[in-house]
């Protein structure tokens, strides 16, 4: 009888080997995304880019060697890509991270990164990009932009993106809160009234970016109307100042950071769409104030 309680024993453990070997290989591509440092996948060629582009021209980069959206990626792909078409503008989609060339930049005005996540650029594509924005270009962030995926290369976390993120709620992961705006005059966000409700996956960030030198915050959370707590309880208030979209100078390029919109139905929320609108209208100088060089302590994006 022991015999035979020791052997469907050693079968259910074996069982259970095979299952989370099985979930584990399945899984593998996420595993590494998420707890294992990301994937390292860089490109070197470039892809095939259209003979014309007209301009302004919004470059749209969605790789991600981190955490991926896989349903916000493509909504906010076709709401982007609609945008450019309805506006007349060039567009171009890619996750190539060889785009990022000064021949192949220079053809654009403003870029877009839709949920880019991890470390997807060698060294001379960093520095391609990082020319881009200090040389005059605009640049839009879309959520996981800002996470904390990007923190190995600081030049995009403390002059682009201004503070670190820390997380996000899961108690639950998406919640109603209350945004008050700010400013109302900024493209991004004249269409919205003074206080609204979303429902998001709402960021955190160690700091409040608020009085960083070129830095003006459009909109604040109410944290009086969401829980913020993540994984394990772990305590992610801002306290009185938790900002949400907000843009600023890095040298002559402008950066705006709206921030949410992980869910895909977010890109066919009027509310959220216009004010990517807005911003990617900002970012191509088509609207608003552009930044200076010479942008001070002001807090205004100028």
């Amino acid at each position: 009888m022991l015999r035979k309680i020791l052997k469907g024993a050693l079968w259910a453990l074996l069982a259970v080997i095979l299952y989370f070997a099985y979930q584990t290989w399945s899984h593998w591509d996420t595993i590494q995304r998420v707890f294992l440092g990301g994937v390292k996948v860089y490109e070197t060629t470039p892809p095939k880019l259209p003979a014309e582009i007209k301009r302004p021209a919004v470059l749209v980069f969605s790789k991600t060697n981190a955490y991926r959206h896989e349903e916000a990626i493509p909504a906010a792909d076709a709401m982007l890509k609609k945008l450019a078409e309805d506006s007349g503008w060039g567009y171009f989609q890619t996750e190539n991270g060889a785009t990022f060339s000064p021949a192949i930049l220079s053809r654009f005005d403003a870029i877009v990164f839709n949920n880019t996540s991890g470390d997807v650029f060698t060294p001379d594509q960093r520095e391609a990009f990082k020319r881009f924005v200090e040389n005059g270009g605009g640049w839009v962030g879309i959520h996981a932009a800002g996470d904390n995926s990007h923190d190995a290369w600081a030049w995009y976390v403390d002059r682009v993106i201004g503070t670190h993120f820390i997380g996000h709620p899961m108690s639950p992961q998406f919640q109603q809160a209350l945004m008050r705006v700010e400013d109302r005059t900024h493209p991004a966000t004249i269409h919205l009234a003074p206080a609204l409700h979303r429902t998001d996956e709402w960021y955190s960030f160690d700091k409040s970016p608020r009085g960083i030198p070129g830095l003006h915050v459009l909109a604040t959370l109410d944290e009086s109307t969401y829980v913020q707590k993540g994984p394990f309880g772990q305590e992610l208030s801002m306290g009185a100042d938790p900002p949400t979209p907000w843009g600023r100078a890095a040298a002559r390029g402008g950066a705006l950071y709206p921030g949410g919109a992980p869910p895909a139905a977010s890109f066919s929320e009027p509310a959220y769409s216009r004010l990517v609108a807005g911003a990617v209208r900002w970012a191509l100088k088509l609207d608003g104030e552009g930044c200076s060089s010479n942008a001070t302590a002001s807090g205004q994006a100028k």
